[in-house]
């Protein structure tokens, strides 16, 4: 992860070269932001998110030899600490959710401003989720739509008030300053909030609590 004061490493793989250059290009002009290598694969990707060690990966879905998903969990094993950021065309549910499934942290879509995916990628450094509100949507309705599998309820998981709210604000792609507004906390209280709750339920990222959340009936979307 960077450090305070250092600019956040990025690495861009994108099989579109004219996109994947001018991503580049724009990303190099901001100075938090430090862009470490590109990638027209996502075996190349995988191999040069290995050297090179990014804090945040930009990757697209749909590549030539490895897909992005496969990229995606390719990297996150190759290297745990890098965030992942899915920047594709596709607004299709299944690709969402796969790429939450597989670990991505962000997943914007391509027609995405220069200083959208600039903060986003500021935001997945900082440890958060960031997913387009329009696609936010789109993976309320996939939640809505899973099934609660027939299992013993198991001791020790349950969330406090506080703690299904806070998880509530995360379904709706928000982040943590816009959460503590919510709910009227400091984001540090919303950061130890998600802390607990990950730890409680033994997940990796906000996206999947929410998913189990949801699929365990214990948080109701609207």
């Amino acid at each position: 992860m960077a450090e305070k004061g250092e600019p956040i490493r990025v690495l861009v793989v994108d099989d579109q070269e004219l996109f994947r250059r001018g991503l580049t290009m724009l990303l190099g002009v901001d100075p938090g932001i430090e862009v470490v290598g590109e990638a027209g694969d996502g075996f190349e990707g995988t191999t040069l998110a290995e050297t090179t060690a990014p804090d945040v990966v930009l990757l697209d879905i749909r590549m030539p030899k490895r897909s992005g998903i496969e990229a995606c969990v390719a990297i996150k094993e190759a290297v745990p600490s890098a965030k992942i950021i899915m920047l594709t065309v596709s607004d299709e549910e299944a690709d969402l959710y796969e790429a939450v499934k597989s670990g991505a942290s962000g997943y914007l879509l391509k027609d995405s401003s220069i200083d959208e995916v600039a903060q986003a990628v500021r935001v997945v450094a900082d440890g958060q989720s960031l997913i387009s509100p329009s696609m936010a949507v789109k993976l309320i309705d996939e939640f809505k739509q899973m099934s609660r599998p027939e299992r013993e309820n198991v001791p020790g998981l349950r969330l406090t008030d506080r703690e299904l709210e806070v998880l509530s604000n995360v379904a709706k792609g928000l982040n943590n300053r816009d959460i503590a507004k919510n709910l009227y906390i400091s984001e540090n209280t919303v950061k130890n909030h998600v802390r607990n709750i990950l730890e409680k339920l033994q997940l990796h990222s906000r996206m999947e609590a929410v998913m189990y959340a949801v699929r365990e009936k214990l948080l109701e979307l609207p």
